[in-house]
């Protein structure tokens, strides 16, 4: 049945977001919206406030906010991992999103892939960087359309079929014209009604739902009396506890540190680094988003107390299963009145027309520039760039939602799973790239080959008794599963492990091995477009200026301030 109240406070809320989208055109303009930087990059002038904004509502999605205490609502403290790799994640990205922005401010690249064709001047490994990012980055829109069709679901809209969907279509519609008009201006802008709707309701709930349950000792008593319980889905074994097992605690440090890896590898966390206005803004920055962790850890803990609070999962129509992703929107529906539930739901629903705006435009980026403009039309003016990236970035949005229509979305989360370990294999063209180029470019294709090859063969050993399939159930490995030439180094053992960090660990090693070779049979990488001053330029050097100049000119002109 659905709840007018709650309905009415989500449309008025959204309608004021989708206002500011379209006003978003004219917010902090400074050139031709005809031009990729503009567009696609805001111009690259984003200030130390609306970078914090903008990357904090990138990387902390709709998806994080009911996925992360779902997690703990049916397994534990597994779920926890969410903290520490974002806690570990800043000092690791901290020097190399810098030598990232100077580079690639002074060589007018927008996306990760543009980097990799300087540095190495591989057109290929380019191709392969930017093909790999797009593919990661699908599911990752498409999770943010399950983080809103459960808030749907919890305010009674839950018909099923396409009719069901309906709702999240026009969402999508919304977003795809006022994104295509405002580019990344749009989301950033709103990522300042997300972030203090969502600041707002997290206070208000870790405040006020221990109090009404009985305070932290018995929420976490009544989430272990739970956990505890034997389930048919775990074979009889309890479902999950809140302290780590012995067969967990690997999987726990290697998805914290391997999610912590993979997450700046991401094109649209590095487009909201490249928008920023220079180096001194993305060190506060990178000083200052650590405070989203802080949100992150008590909206986890909300898992604990829709336990303690009684709470069950809103089932699907379409499936008839429980969707485990309706746990948080189920908790303020029940603890809260109509007004404040109405105003959580708004505040998650926002939150994921953010993150969906800036991954479509960065997968829309990749295919215009690493794509579009290096193998179907190398002689394209900035103005049919943009167009391009406009019309790229309407069909990634379009395509998420196929996943939403056409594939089940448990699947969806899934493929989120596959996501991560499939970006991890850029980290040694992108991230170590930054450092250094002793590795062999052809050595990096044949570490990408063989990390994704092993890594998907990894990822389809693994069921999933909870849903039934026998295949890419998840991204925990049990070690006795890993093998080296038909060897089993860890026979019988129960211990699991991320998928991912065992891939990526691969990759490296055949990137080692194939450099030695290539190295000792006198075959060296090509020149290099990328000079060392480069990695230290800064918002002051007049290297930049020319880049600068070309954004704020006419649309036809040349965006490269040196080769």
């Amino acid at each position: 049945m659905t709840n007018w109240v709650e309905l009415v406070v989500f449309l008025v809320l959204f309608l004021v977001v989708t206002v500011l989208g379209f006003l978003a055109a004219r917010w902090q303009r400074g050139g031709h919206m005809e031009h990729l930087d503009e567009w696609g990059l805001g111009g690259r002038k984003f200030g130390s406030w609306v970078t914090w904004f903008l990357v904090g509502g990138d990387l902390y999605t709709a998806y994080t906010f009911v996925a992360v205490p779902a997690l703990l609502f049916s397994s534990g403290a597994l779920g926890f991992y969410a903290l520490p790799y974002t806690v570990v994640l800043y000092p690791l990205v901290f020097l190399p999103v810098l030598r990232m922005w100077s580079v690639s401010r002074v060589h007018g690249y927008v996306t990760p892939a543009d980097f990799v064709r300087g540095r190495y001047g591989s057109s290929l490994l380019a191709l392969i960087v930017a093909i790999t990012g797009i593919v990661a980055t699908m599911p990752y829109i498409a999770l943010q359309l399950v983080g809103l069709e459960a808030v749907l679901r919890t305010m009674g809209i839950n018909a099923s079929g396409i009719l069901g969907h309906l709702p999240l279509l026009i969402a999508f519609v919304i977003l795809a014209v006022y994104t295509y008009q405002s580019g990344l201006r749009a989301p950033a802008l709103i990522a300042f009604v997300k972030d203090i709707l969502i600041y707002a309701v997290i206070l208000v709930a870790v405040l006020y739902l221990p109090a009404k349950l009985g305070g932290w000792a018995s929420i976490f008593d009544s989430a272990q009396a739970k956990l505890s319980q034997p389930s048919a889905t775990s074979g009889g074994k309890p479902q999950g506890s809140i302290l780590l097992t012995g067969s967990n605690q690997l999987q726990y440090i290697t998805l914290a540190l391997g999610s912590a890896l993979a997450l700046f590898l991401y094109p649209h966390s590095v487009t909201g680094v490249l928008a920023s206005r220079g180096r001194a803004v993305l060190k506060r920055n990178m000083v200052a988003l650590p405070a989203y962790s802080l949100l992150l850890g008590l909206l986890a803990l909300l898992g604990y107390v829709a336990i303690a609070a009684g709470v069950k999962p809103v089932t699907n129509n379409a499936t008839g299963r429980p969707d485990a992703n309706t746990i948080i929107p189920a908790l303020f529906d029940s603890q809260f009145g109509s007004l404040f539930a109405g105003i959580a739901f708004a505040a998650i629903g926002i939150g994921a027309l953010v993150p969906a705006a800036i991954m479509s435009i960065a997968a829309a980026n990749l295919w215009t520039r690493n794509v579009y403009k290096e193998y179907l039309h190398r002689s394209a003016t900035p103005r049919q760039e943009a167009r391009q990236a406009k019309l790229a970035s309407l069909v990634v949005k379009f395509g998420a939602v196929a996943f939403i229509l056409f594939i089940d979305p448990q699947f969806s989360i899934d493929l989120q799973l596959i996501g991560g370990v499939i970006i991890l294999q850029t980290l040694p063209a992108v991230a170590i790239a930054l450092y250094t180029r002793w590795l062999h470019r052809w050595a990096l294709l044949a570490g990408w080959v063989v990390g994704m090859t092993y890594g998907m063969y990894l990822l389809s050993i693994i069921p999933n008794p909870a849903t039934g399939r026998r295949h890419f159930g998840g991204s925990a490995l049990t070690l006795d599963k890993l093998t080296i030439l038909g060897w089993h180094p860890f026979a019988g053992s129960t211990v699991q492990i991320y998928v991912g960090f065992v891939a990526l660990v691969v990759n490296l090693v055949v990137a080692v091995v194939v450099t030695w070779l290539l190295r000792a049979a006198g075959v060296f990488n090509g020149p290099d477009q990328t000079a060392p001053a480069d990695y230290h330029a800064d918002e002051g050097s007049p290297r930049l200026k020319p880049v600068a100049d070309a954004v704020a000119g006419a649309p036809g002109a040349k965006v490269v301030a040196s080769e």
